[in-house]
């Protein structure tokens, strides 16, 4: 039976086995040994590369962690929905722990009670304190009606006990104006601690109601329907699960639109020169490995980053536009992203593993009518899987893809009971 090895244009393996049998005489008995082989074809020659990625949504809606004020503490999940989940518009779909919240709340009501019961108490001493000022005011007053009465009627008395008289005059006079300064002073004393109170108070209010909205914002609702599509946790390198603690603004959940889908690969540096956009590739899913979708590469970093955590190793994103949607490419979905670099028209080509080296020459096995000949080529572009031949051999040519020559030097060495079982 023979086997063929045909090549596609695109460059990819479409094996058709093709063999041939040699056969050994060991003591009467003959051992058969398979040789793969592979024709030479001629066509488009495609050099590509062949990175991994993973599905991505072109446009998302994000839903990000809440910010909320450093006195609360952090923000620590509590629940999540499931990865992949359908929501709707409005359904909670992370909540965070309430509890340090929940006791600010009950130590600002507290507070604010506290507080409006001081305030009660200031304004009934501030009222008691005036009735005094105002009492005192009074009998300076009448004091000082006194001494201007006995002034007048000192008309007959002595010099100096009319002196007397206006020196208290003048001494009640003097009270009445510091009652009436002293009342003046506290009035304004008085209203700058009733102001400063009631501040206190309208800060407890505050604090009480950024308590009750931050509450409100740990509840973390969906703004519209659509896939929940849980974001990696960057320190854990996992997606964010309950008890993880992140900040303020974290992207923690991805509505996609699954109308236009991209995919994410990293490019090393080597390589990442030969790309560009516009670039065609093919997009195979690891879940749907018969399934292929082409698309273009449509943008490229400008600076590199580490390709994991740690690592010394440099890369450059890559994002690659599907071309079209389908219910099968989901986001999170692991693929092998196949990107054209360049096409080389009317060339002949064969799998690389038919060459042999041998120093800076380059040789292969060809099949001839009684076994194989060494010959010796020139080689060119090579890709994933194929190189170009420039020379040494023809479209239709068979060649071997291991080495004849070893393959039948084992041969030779096995016992007549092996190689009758082989």
């Amino acid at each position: 039976m023979k086997n063929k090895h045909i090549l596609g244009s695109a460059g990819r393996k479409v094996l058709i086995p093709l063999s041939i049998l040699l056969f050994v005489s060991c003591g009467g008995k003959k051992a058969e040994t398979v040789i793969p082989e592979a024709i030479v074809s001629h066509g488009t020659f495609l050099v590509d590369l062949y990175e991994e990625g993973e599905v991505e949504a072109l446009n998302s809606i994000h839903i990000m962690a809440p910010e909320i004020p450093w006195r609360f503490g952090g923000l620590k999940i509590s629940q999540i929905v499931p990865d992949g989940s359908d929501v709707k518009a409005g359904d909670t779909v992370v909540v965070f722990d309430p509890s340090e919240v929940q006791k600010a709340i009950l130590d600002h009501e507290d507070r604010l009670v506290v507080s409006l019961a001081e305030l009660e108490k200031l304004k009934a001493q501030q009222t008691q304190e005036m009735e005094g000022l105002n009492a005192d005011y009074e009998i300076a007053q009448i004091a000082q009606e006194i001494s201007r009465i006995e002034l007048e009627g000192a008309a007959y008395e002595s010099e100096i006990r009319r002196k007397e008289i206006e020196l208290n005059l003048e001494k009640a006079e003097i009270s009445l104006k510091q009652a009436k300064e002293q009342i003046e002073n506290r009035k304004k004393v008085q209203a700058e601690d009733l102001k400063q109170k009631k501040i206190s108070i309208e800060q407890d209010r505050d604090r009480l109601r950024e308590a009750y909205e931050t509450l409100g914002r740990l509840y973390v609702v969906s703004p519209q329907p659509g896939l929940a599509i849980i974001n990696r946790n960057r320190s854990t390198d996992t997606k964010y699960q309950v008890s993880d603690q992140c900040w303020g603004g974290t992207q923690l959940i991805d509505l996609p639109d699954l109308s236009k889908m991209k995919v994410r690969i990293n490019i090393n540096e080597v390589d990442i020169s030969k790309i560009s956009k516009g670039m065609e590739a093919e997009i195979r899913p690891d879940a749907y490995s018969d399934s292929v979708f082409t698309g273009h590469v449509l943008s490229i970093a400008n600076l590199a980053v580490s390709k994991e955590r740690n690592s010394t190793i440099k890369v450059f994103p890559v994002e690659v536009l599907v071309d079209r949607a389908d219910e099968n490419l989901l986001p999170g979905l692991t693929i092998s992203c196949r990107i054209i670099i360049d096409r080389i028209p009317d060339v002949d080509y064969i799998p690389i593993e038919a060459v042999h080296l041998e120093g800076d020459k380059s040789y292969v096995f060809r099949a001839t009518a009684t076994g194989y000949e060494r010959v010796e080529v020139e080689t060119g572009a090579t890709n994933t899987d194929y190189v170009i031949i420039t020379s040494g051999l023809r479209k239709g040519d068979r060649v071997a893809l291991i080495d004849p020559t070893v393959k039948a030097e084992k041969t030779k060495k096995k016992q007549p009971g092996d190689a009758a079982q082989g």
